[in-house]
């Protein structure tokens, strides 16, 4: 497996895309934005990760990110958050936020396993107003907030 840059027509990542987030509404207002890296093995993209800049000095967030399926659990969603923060380092980052459904167990313990914590809460983040179904559930847990972490990108 090999990460690099993604250059191509993102339409091409929808799948991806929506393996991370259950609002098409969603992807569509950031599909485009920011740098996108992939993971890829025998010519095929197997992973994405999306980096986009906040606004803030020094501060990035990882917007996207997805294995294929048959693939999690393998190394490749750590892989890609590994070349997230040192595209961020690069690109003289001091920060990096991430946020997932506060129902989405596994996602909480990823983020946590890579050295991000938790900074915030917004509550009903997920909802018809955002583009996500009424009554969906994430692990038999209401998606309704959202957690915000962060990682500095100063410690190893």
């Amino acid at each position: 497996m090999h990460i690099e840059r993604y250059d191509g027509d993102r339409d091409a990542l929808l799948p991806l895309f929506a393996l991370a987030d259950d609002s098409p509404t969603q992807i569509v207002s950031y599909i485009r934005v920011g740098e996108v890296l992939v993971a890829c093995e025998g010519g095929e993209v197997i992973g994405h990760a999306q980096i986009v800049e906040t606004g803030d000095a020094g501060t990035f967030e990882l917007k996207s990110v997805a294995v294929t399926q048959a693939l999690q659990g393998e190394g490749v969603g750590r892989a890609l958050v590994a070349a997230v923060i040192r595209r961020c380092r690069e690109r003289n980052g001091r920060r990096l936020i991430v946020s997932t459904a506060t129902a989405d167990i596994g996602n909480l313990r990823f983020y946590q396993r890579q050295g991000f914590r938790m900074c915030r809460i917004v509550q009903d983040a997920f909802g018809p107003s955002t583009g996500y179904p009424e009554g969906l559930l994430v692990d038999g847990i209401p998606l309704r907030d959202q957690v915000v972490f962060e990682r500095d990108l100063g410690a190893d």
